[in-house]
């Protein structure tokens, strides 16, 4: 007498099995996408800090700041506004924020760097949508993102 043995898994086990990884999944992954909206956040701080030294270090040369010109945004081209800092961006800026360089030219001449969320990957979800800052004093805002 030879038995025969079922091999596999019931339904029931596998209906188990899916709900747990779909509970699993219902969790990480907003935690993952608020991560991911962290960094970059993070490499938008490191940029606008960049661009801050670099029109403190202008205006030691120069006795003034520089001064992109136009209005807010104020090139359609970060890139182009990067070119005119030599300063490089972070490769999770572009898309997901827009960069504003603000000089009034005093006295004493001052400026403002800002970098706007925008809604690419979600990204106007951190921080409630706003936007950070730094100017020529080093005040940033909102204070408790940096």
């Amino acid at each position: 007498m030879s038995s025969i043995r079922n091999r596999g898994f019931t339904l029931m086990e596998l209906m188990i099995v899916v709900a747990v990884v779909g509970i699993l999944a219902a969790i990480a992954l907003p935690a993952y996408e608020q991560q991911v909206r962290k960094s970059r956040r993070a490499g938008a701080q490191t940029l606008l800090m960049a661009i801050a030294a670099q029109e403190q270090q202008v205006l030691l040369d120069q006795r003034s700041y520089t001064d992109p010109g136009g209005a807010c945004p104020n090139v359609a081209d970060a890139a182009a506004l990067l070119s005119t800092f030599k300063v490089p961006a972070p490769d999770n800026f572009f898309g997901y924020y827009t960069l504003c360089v603000t000089v009034v030219a005093g006295p004493p001449p001052t400026f403002t760097v800002t970098a706007t969320p925008q809604s690419l990957g979600g990204q106007n979800l951190d921080l409630g949508g706003a936007a950070l800052t730094i100017d020529n004093t080093g005040a940033k805002s909102p204070s408790d993102a940096w």
